[in-house]
């Protein structure tokens, strides 16, 4: 499901009913101490697609996105209806379903104000709790190496 390198250099998350559906972080940078910036993709049934340059920030107005993933984690009971992160290049929106299982939703797109403007959906599921304690520690490894 996860694939973190031991220097935390990717990660890699996938469905483990459909591991050729990913979605995959790398070529971390540190902008700042409260930015980093990683090249991502979504790769998925003849779907493959890329950004270079994908920015995160603790004051992106969608928050940090550890913390909205520990909220996901802490909720392993279950919510009603969809939560979304949201930046320029990146949303995940997260929906719980019967069995303890969250969807993931990453919606990936050049900026929201780019000329040859696209956007990319790719679909994992994760147990809720454990799994998804997991994704938002790699998430935060990777996200603060350095």
């Amino acid at each position: 499901m996860f694939e973190v390198s031991a220097e935390c250099s990717e990660l890699v998350v996938r469905s483990p009913e459909t591991p050729s559906t990913y979605v995959r972080l790398f070529d971390w940078a540190r902008l700042d101490e409260h930015e980093a910036a990683f090249a991502m993709e979504a790769v998925a049934d003849g779907l493959h697609a890329r950004l270079d340059s994908v920015s995160v920030s603790v004051w992106d107005s969608a928050g940090d996105l550890t913390e909205f993933l520990d909220a996901l984690a802490d909720d392993f009971r279950g919510w009603e209806g969809k939560r979304t992160w949201v930046t320029n290049q990146l949303a995940l929106t997260a929906t719980f379903h019967a069995g303890g299982h969250v969807q993931l939703r990453w919606d990936l797109r050049p900026g929201v104000f780019a000329e040859d403007s696209w956007t990319c959906s790719v679909t994992t599921t994760l147990e809720a709790g454990e799994q998804m304690s997991r994704l938002s520690s790699d998430l935060r490894s990777f996200l603060h190496q350095g």
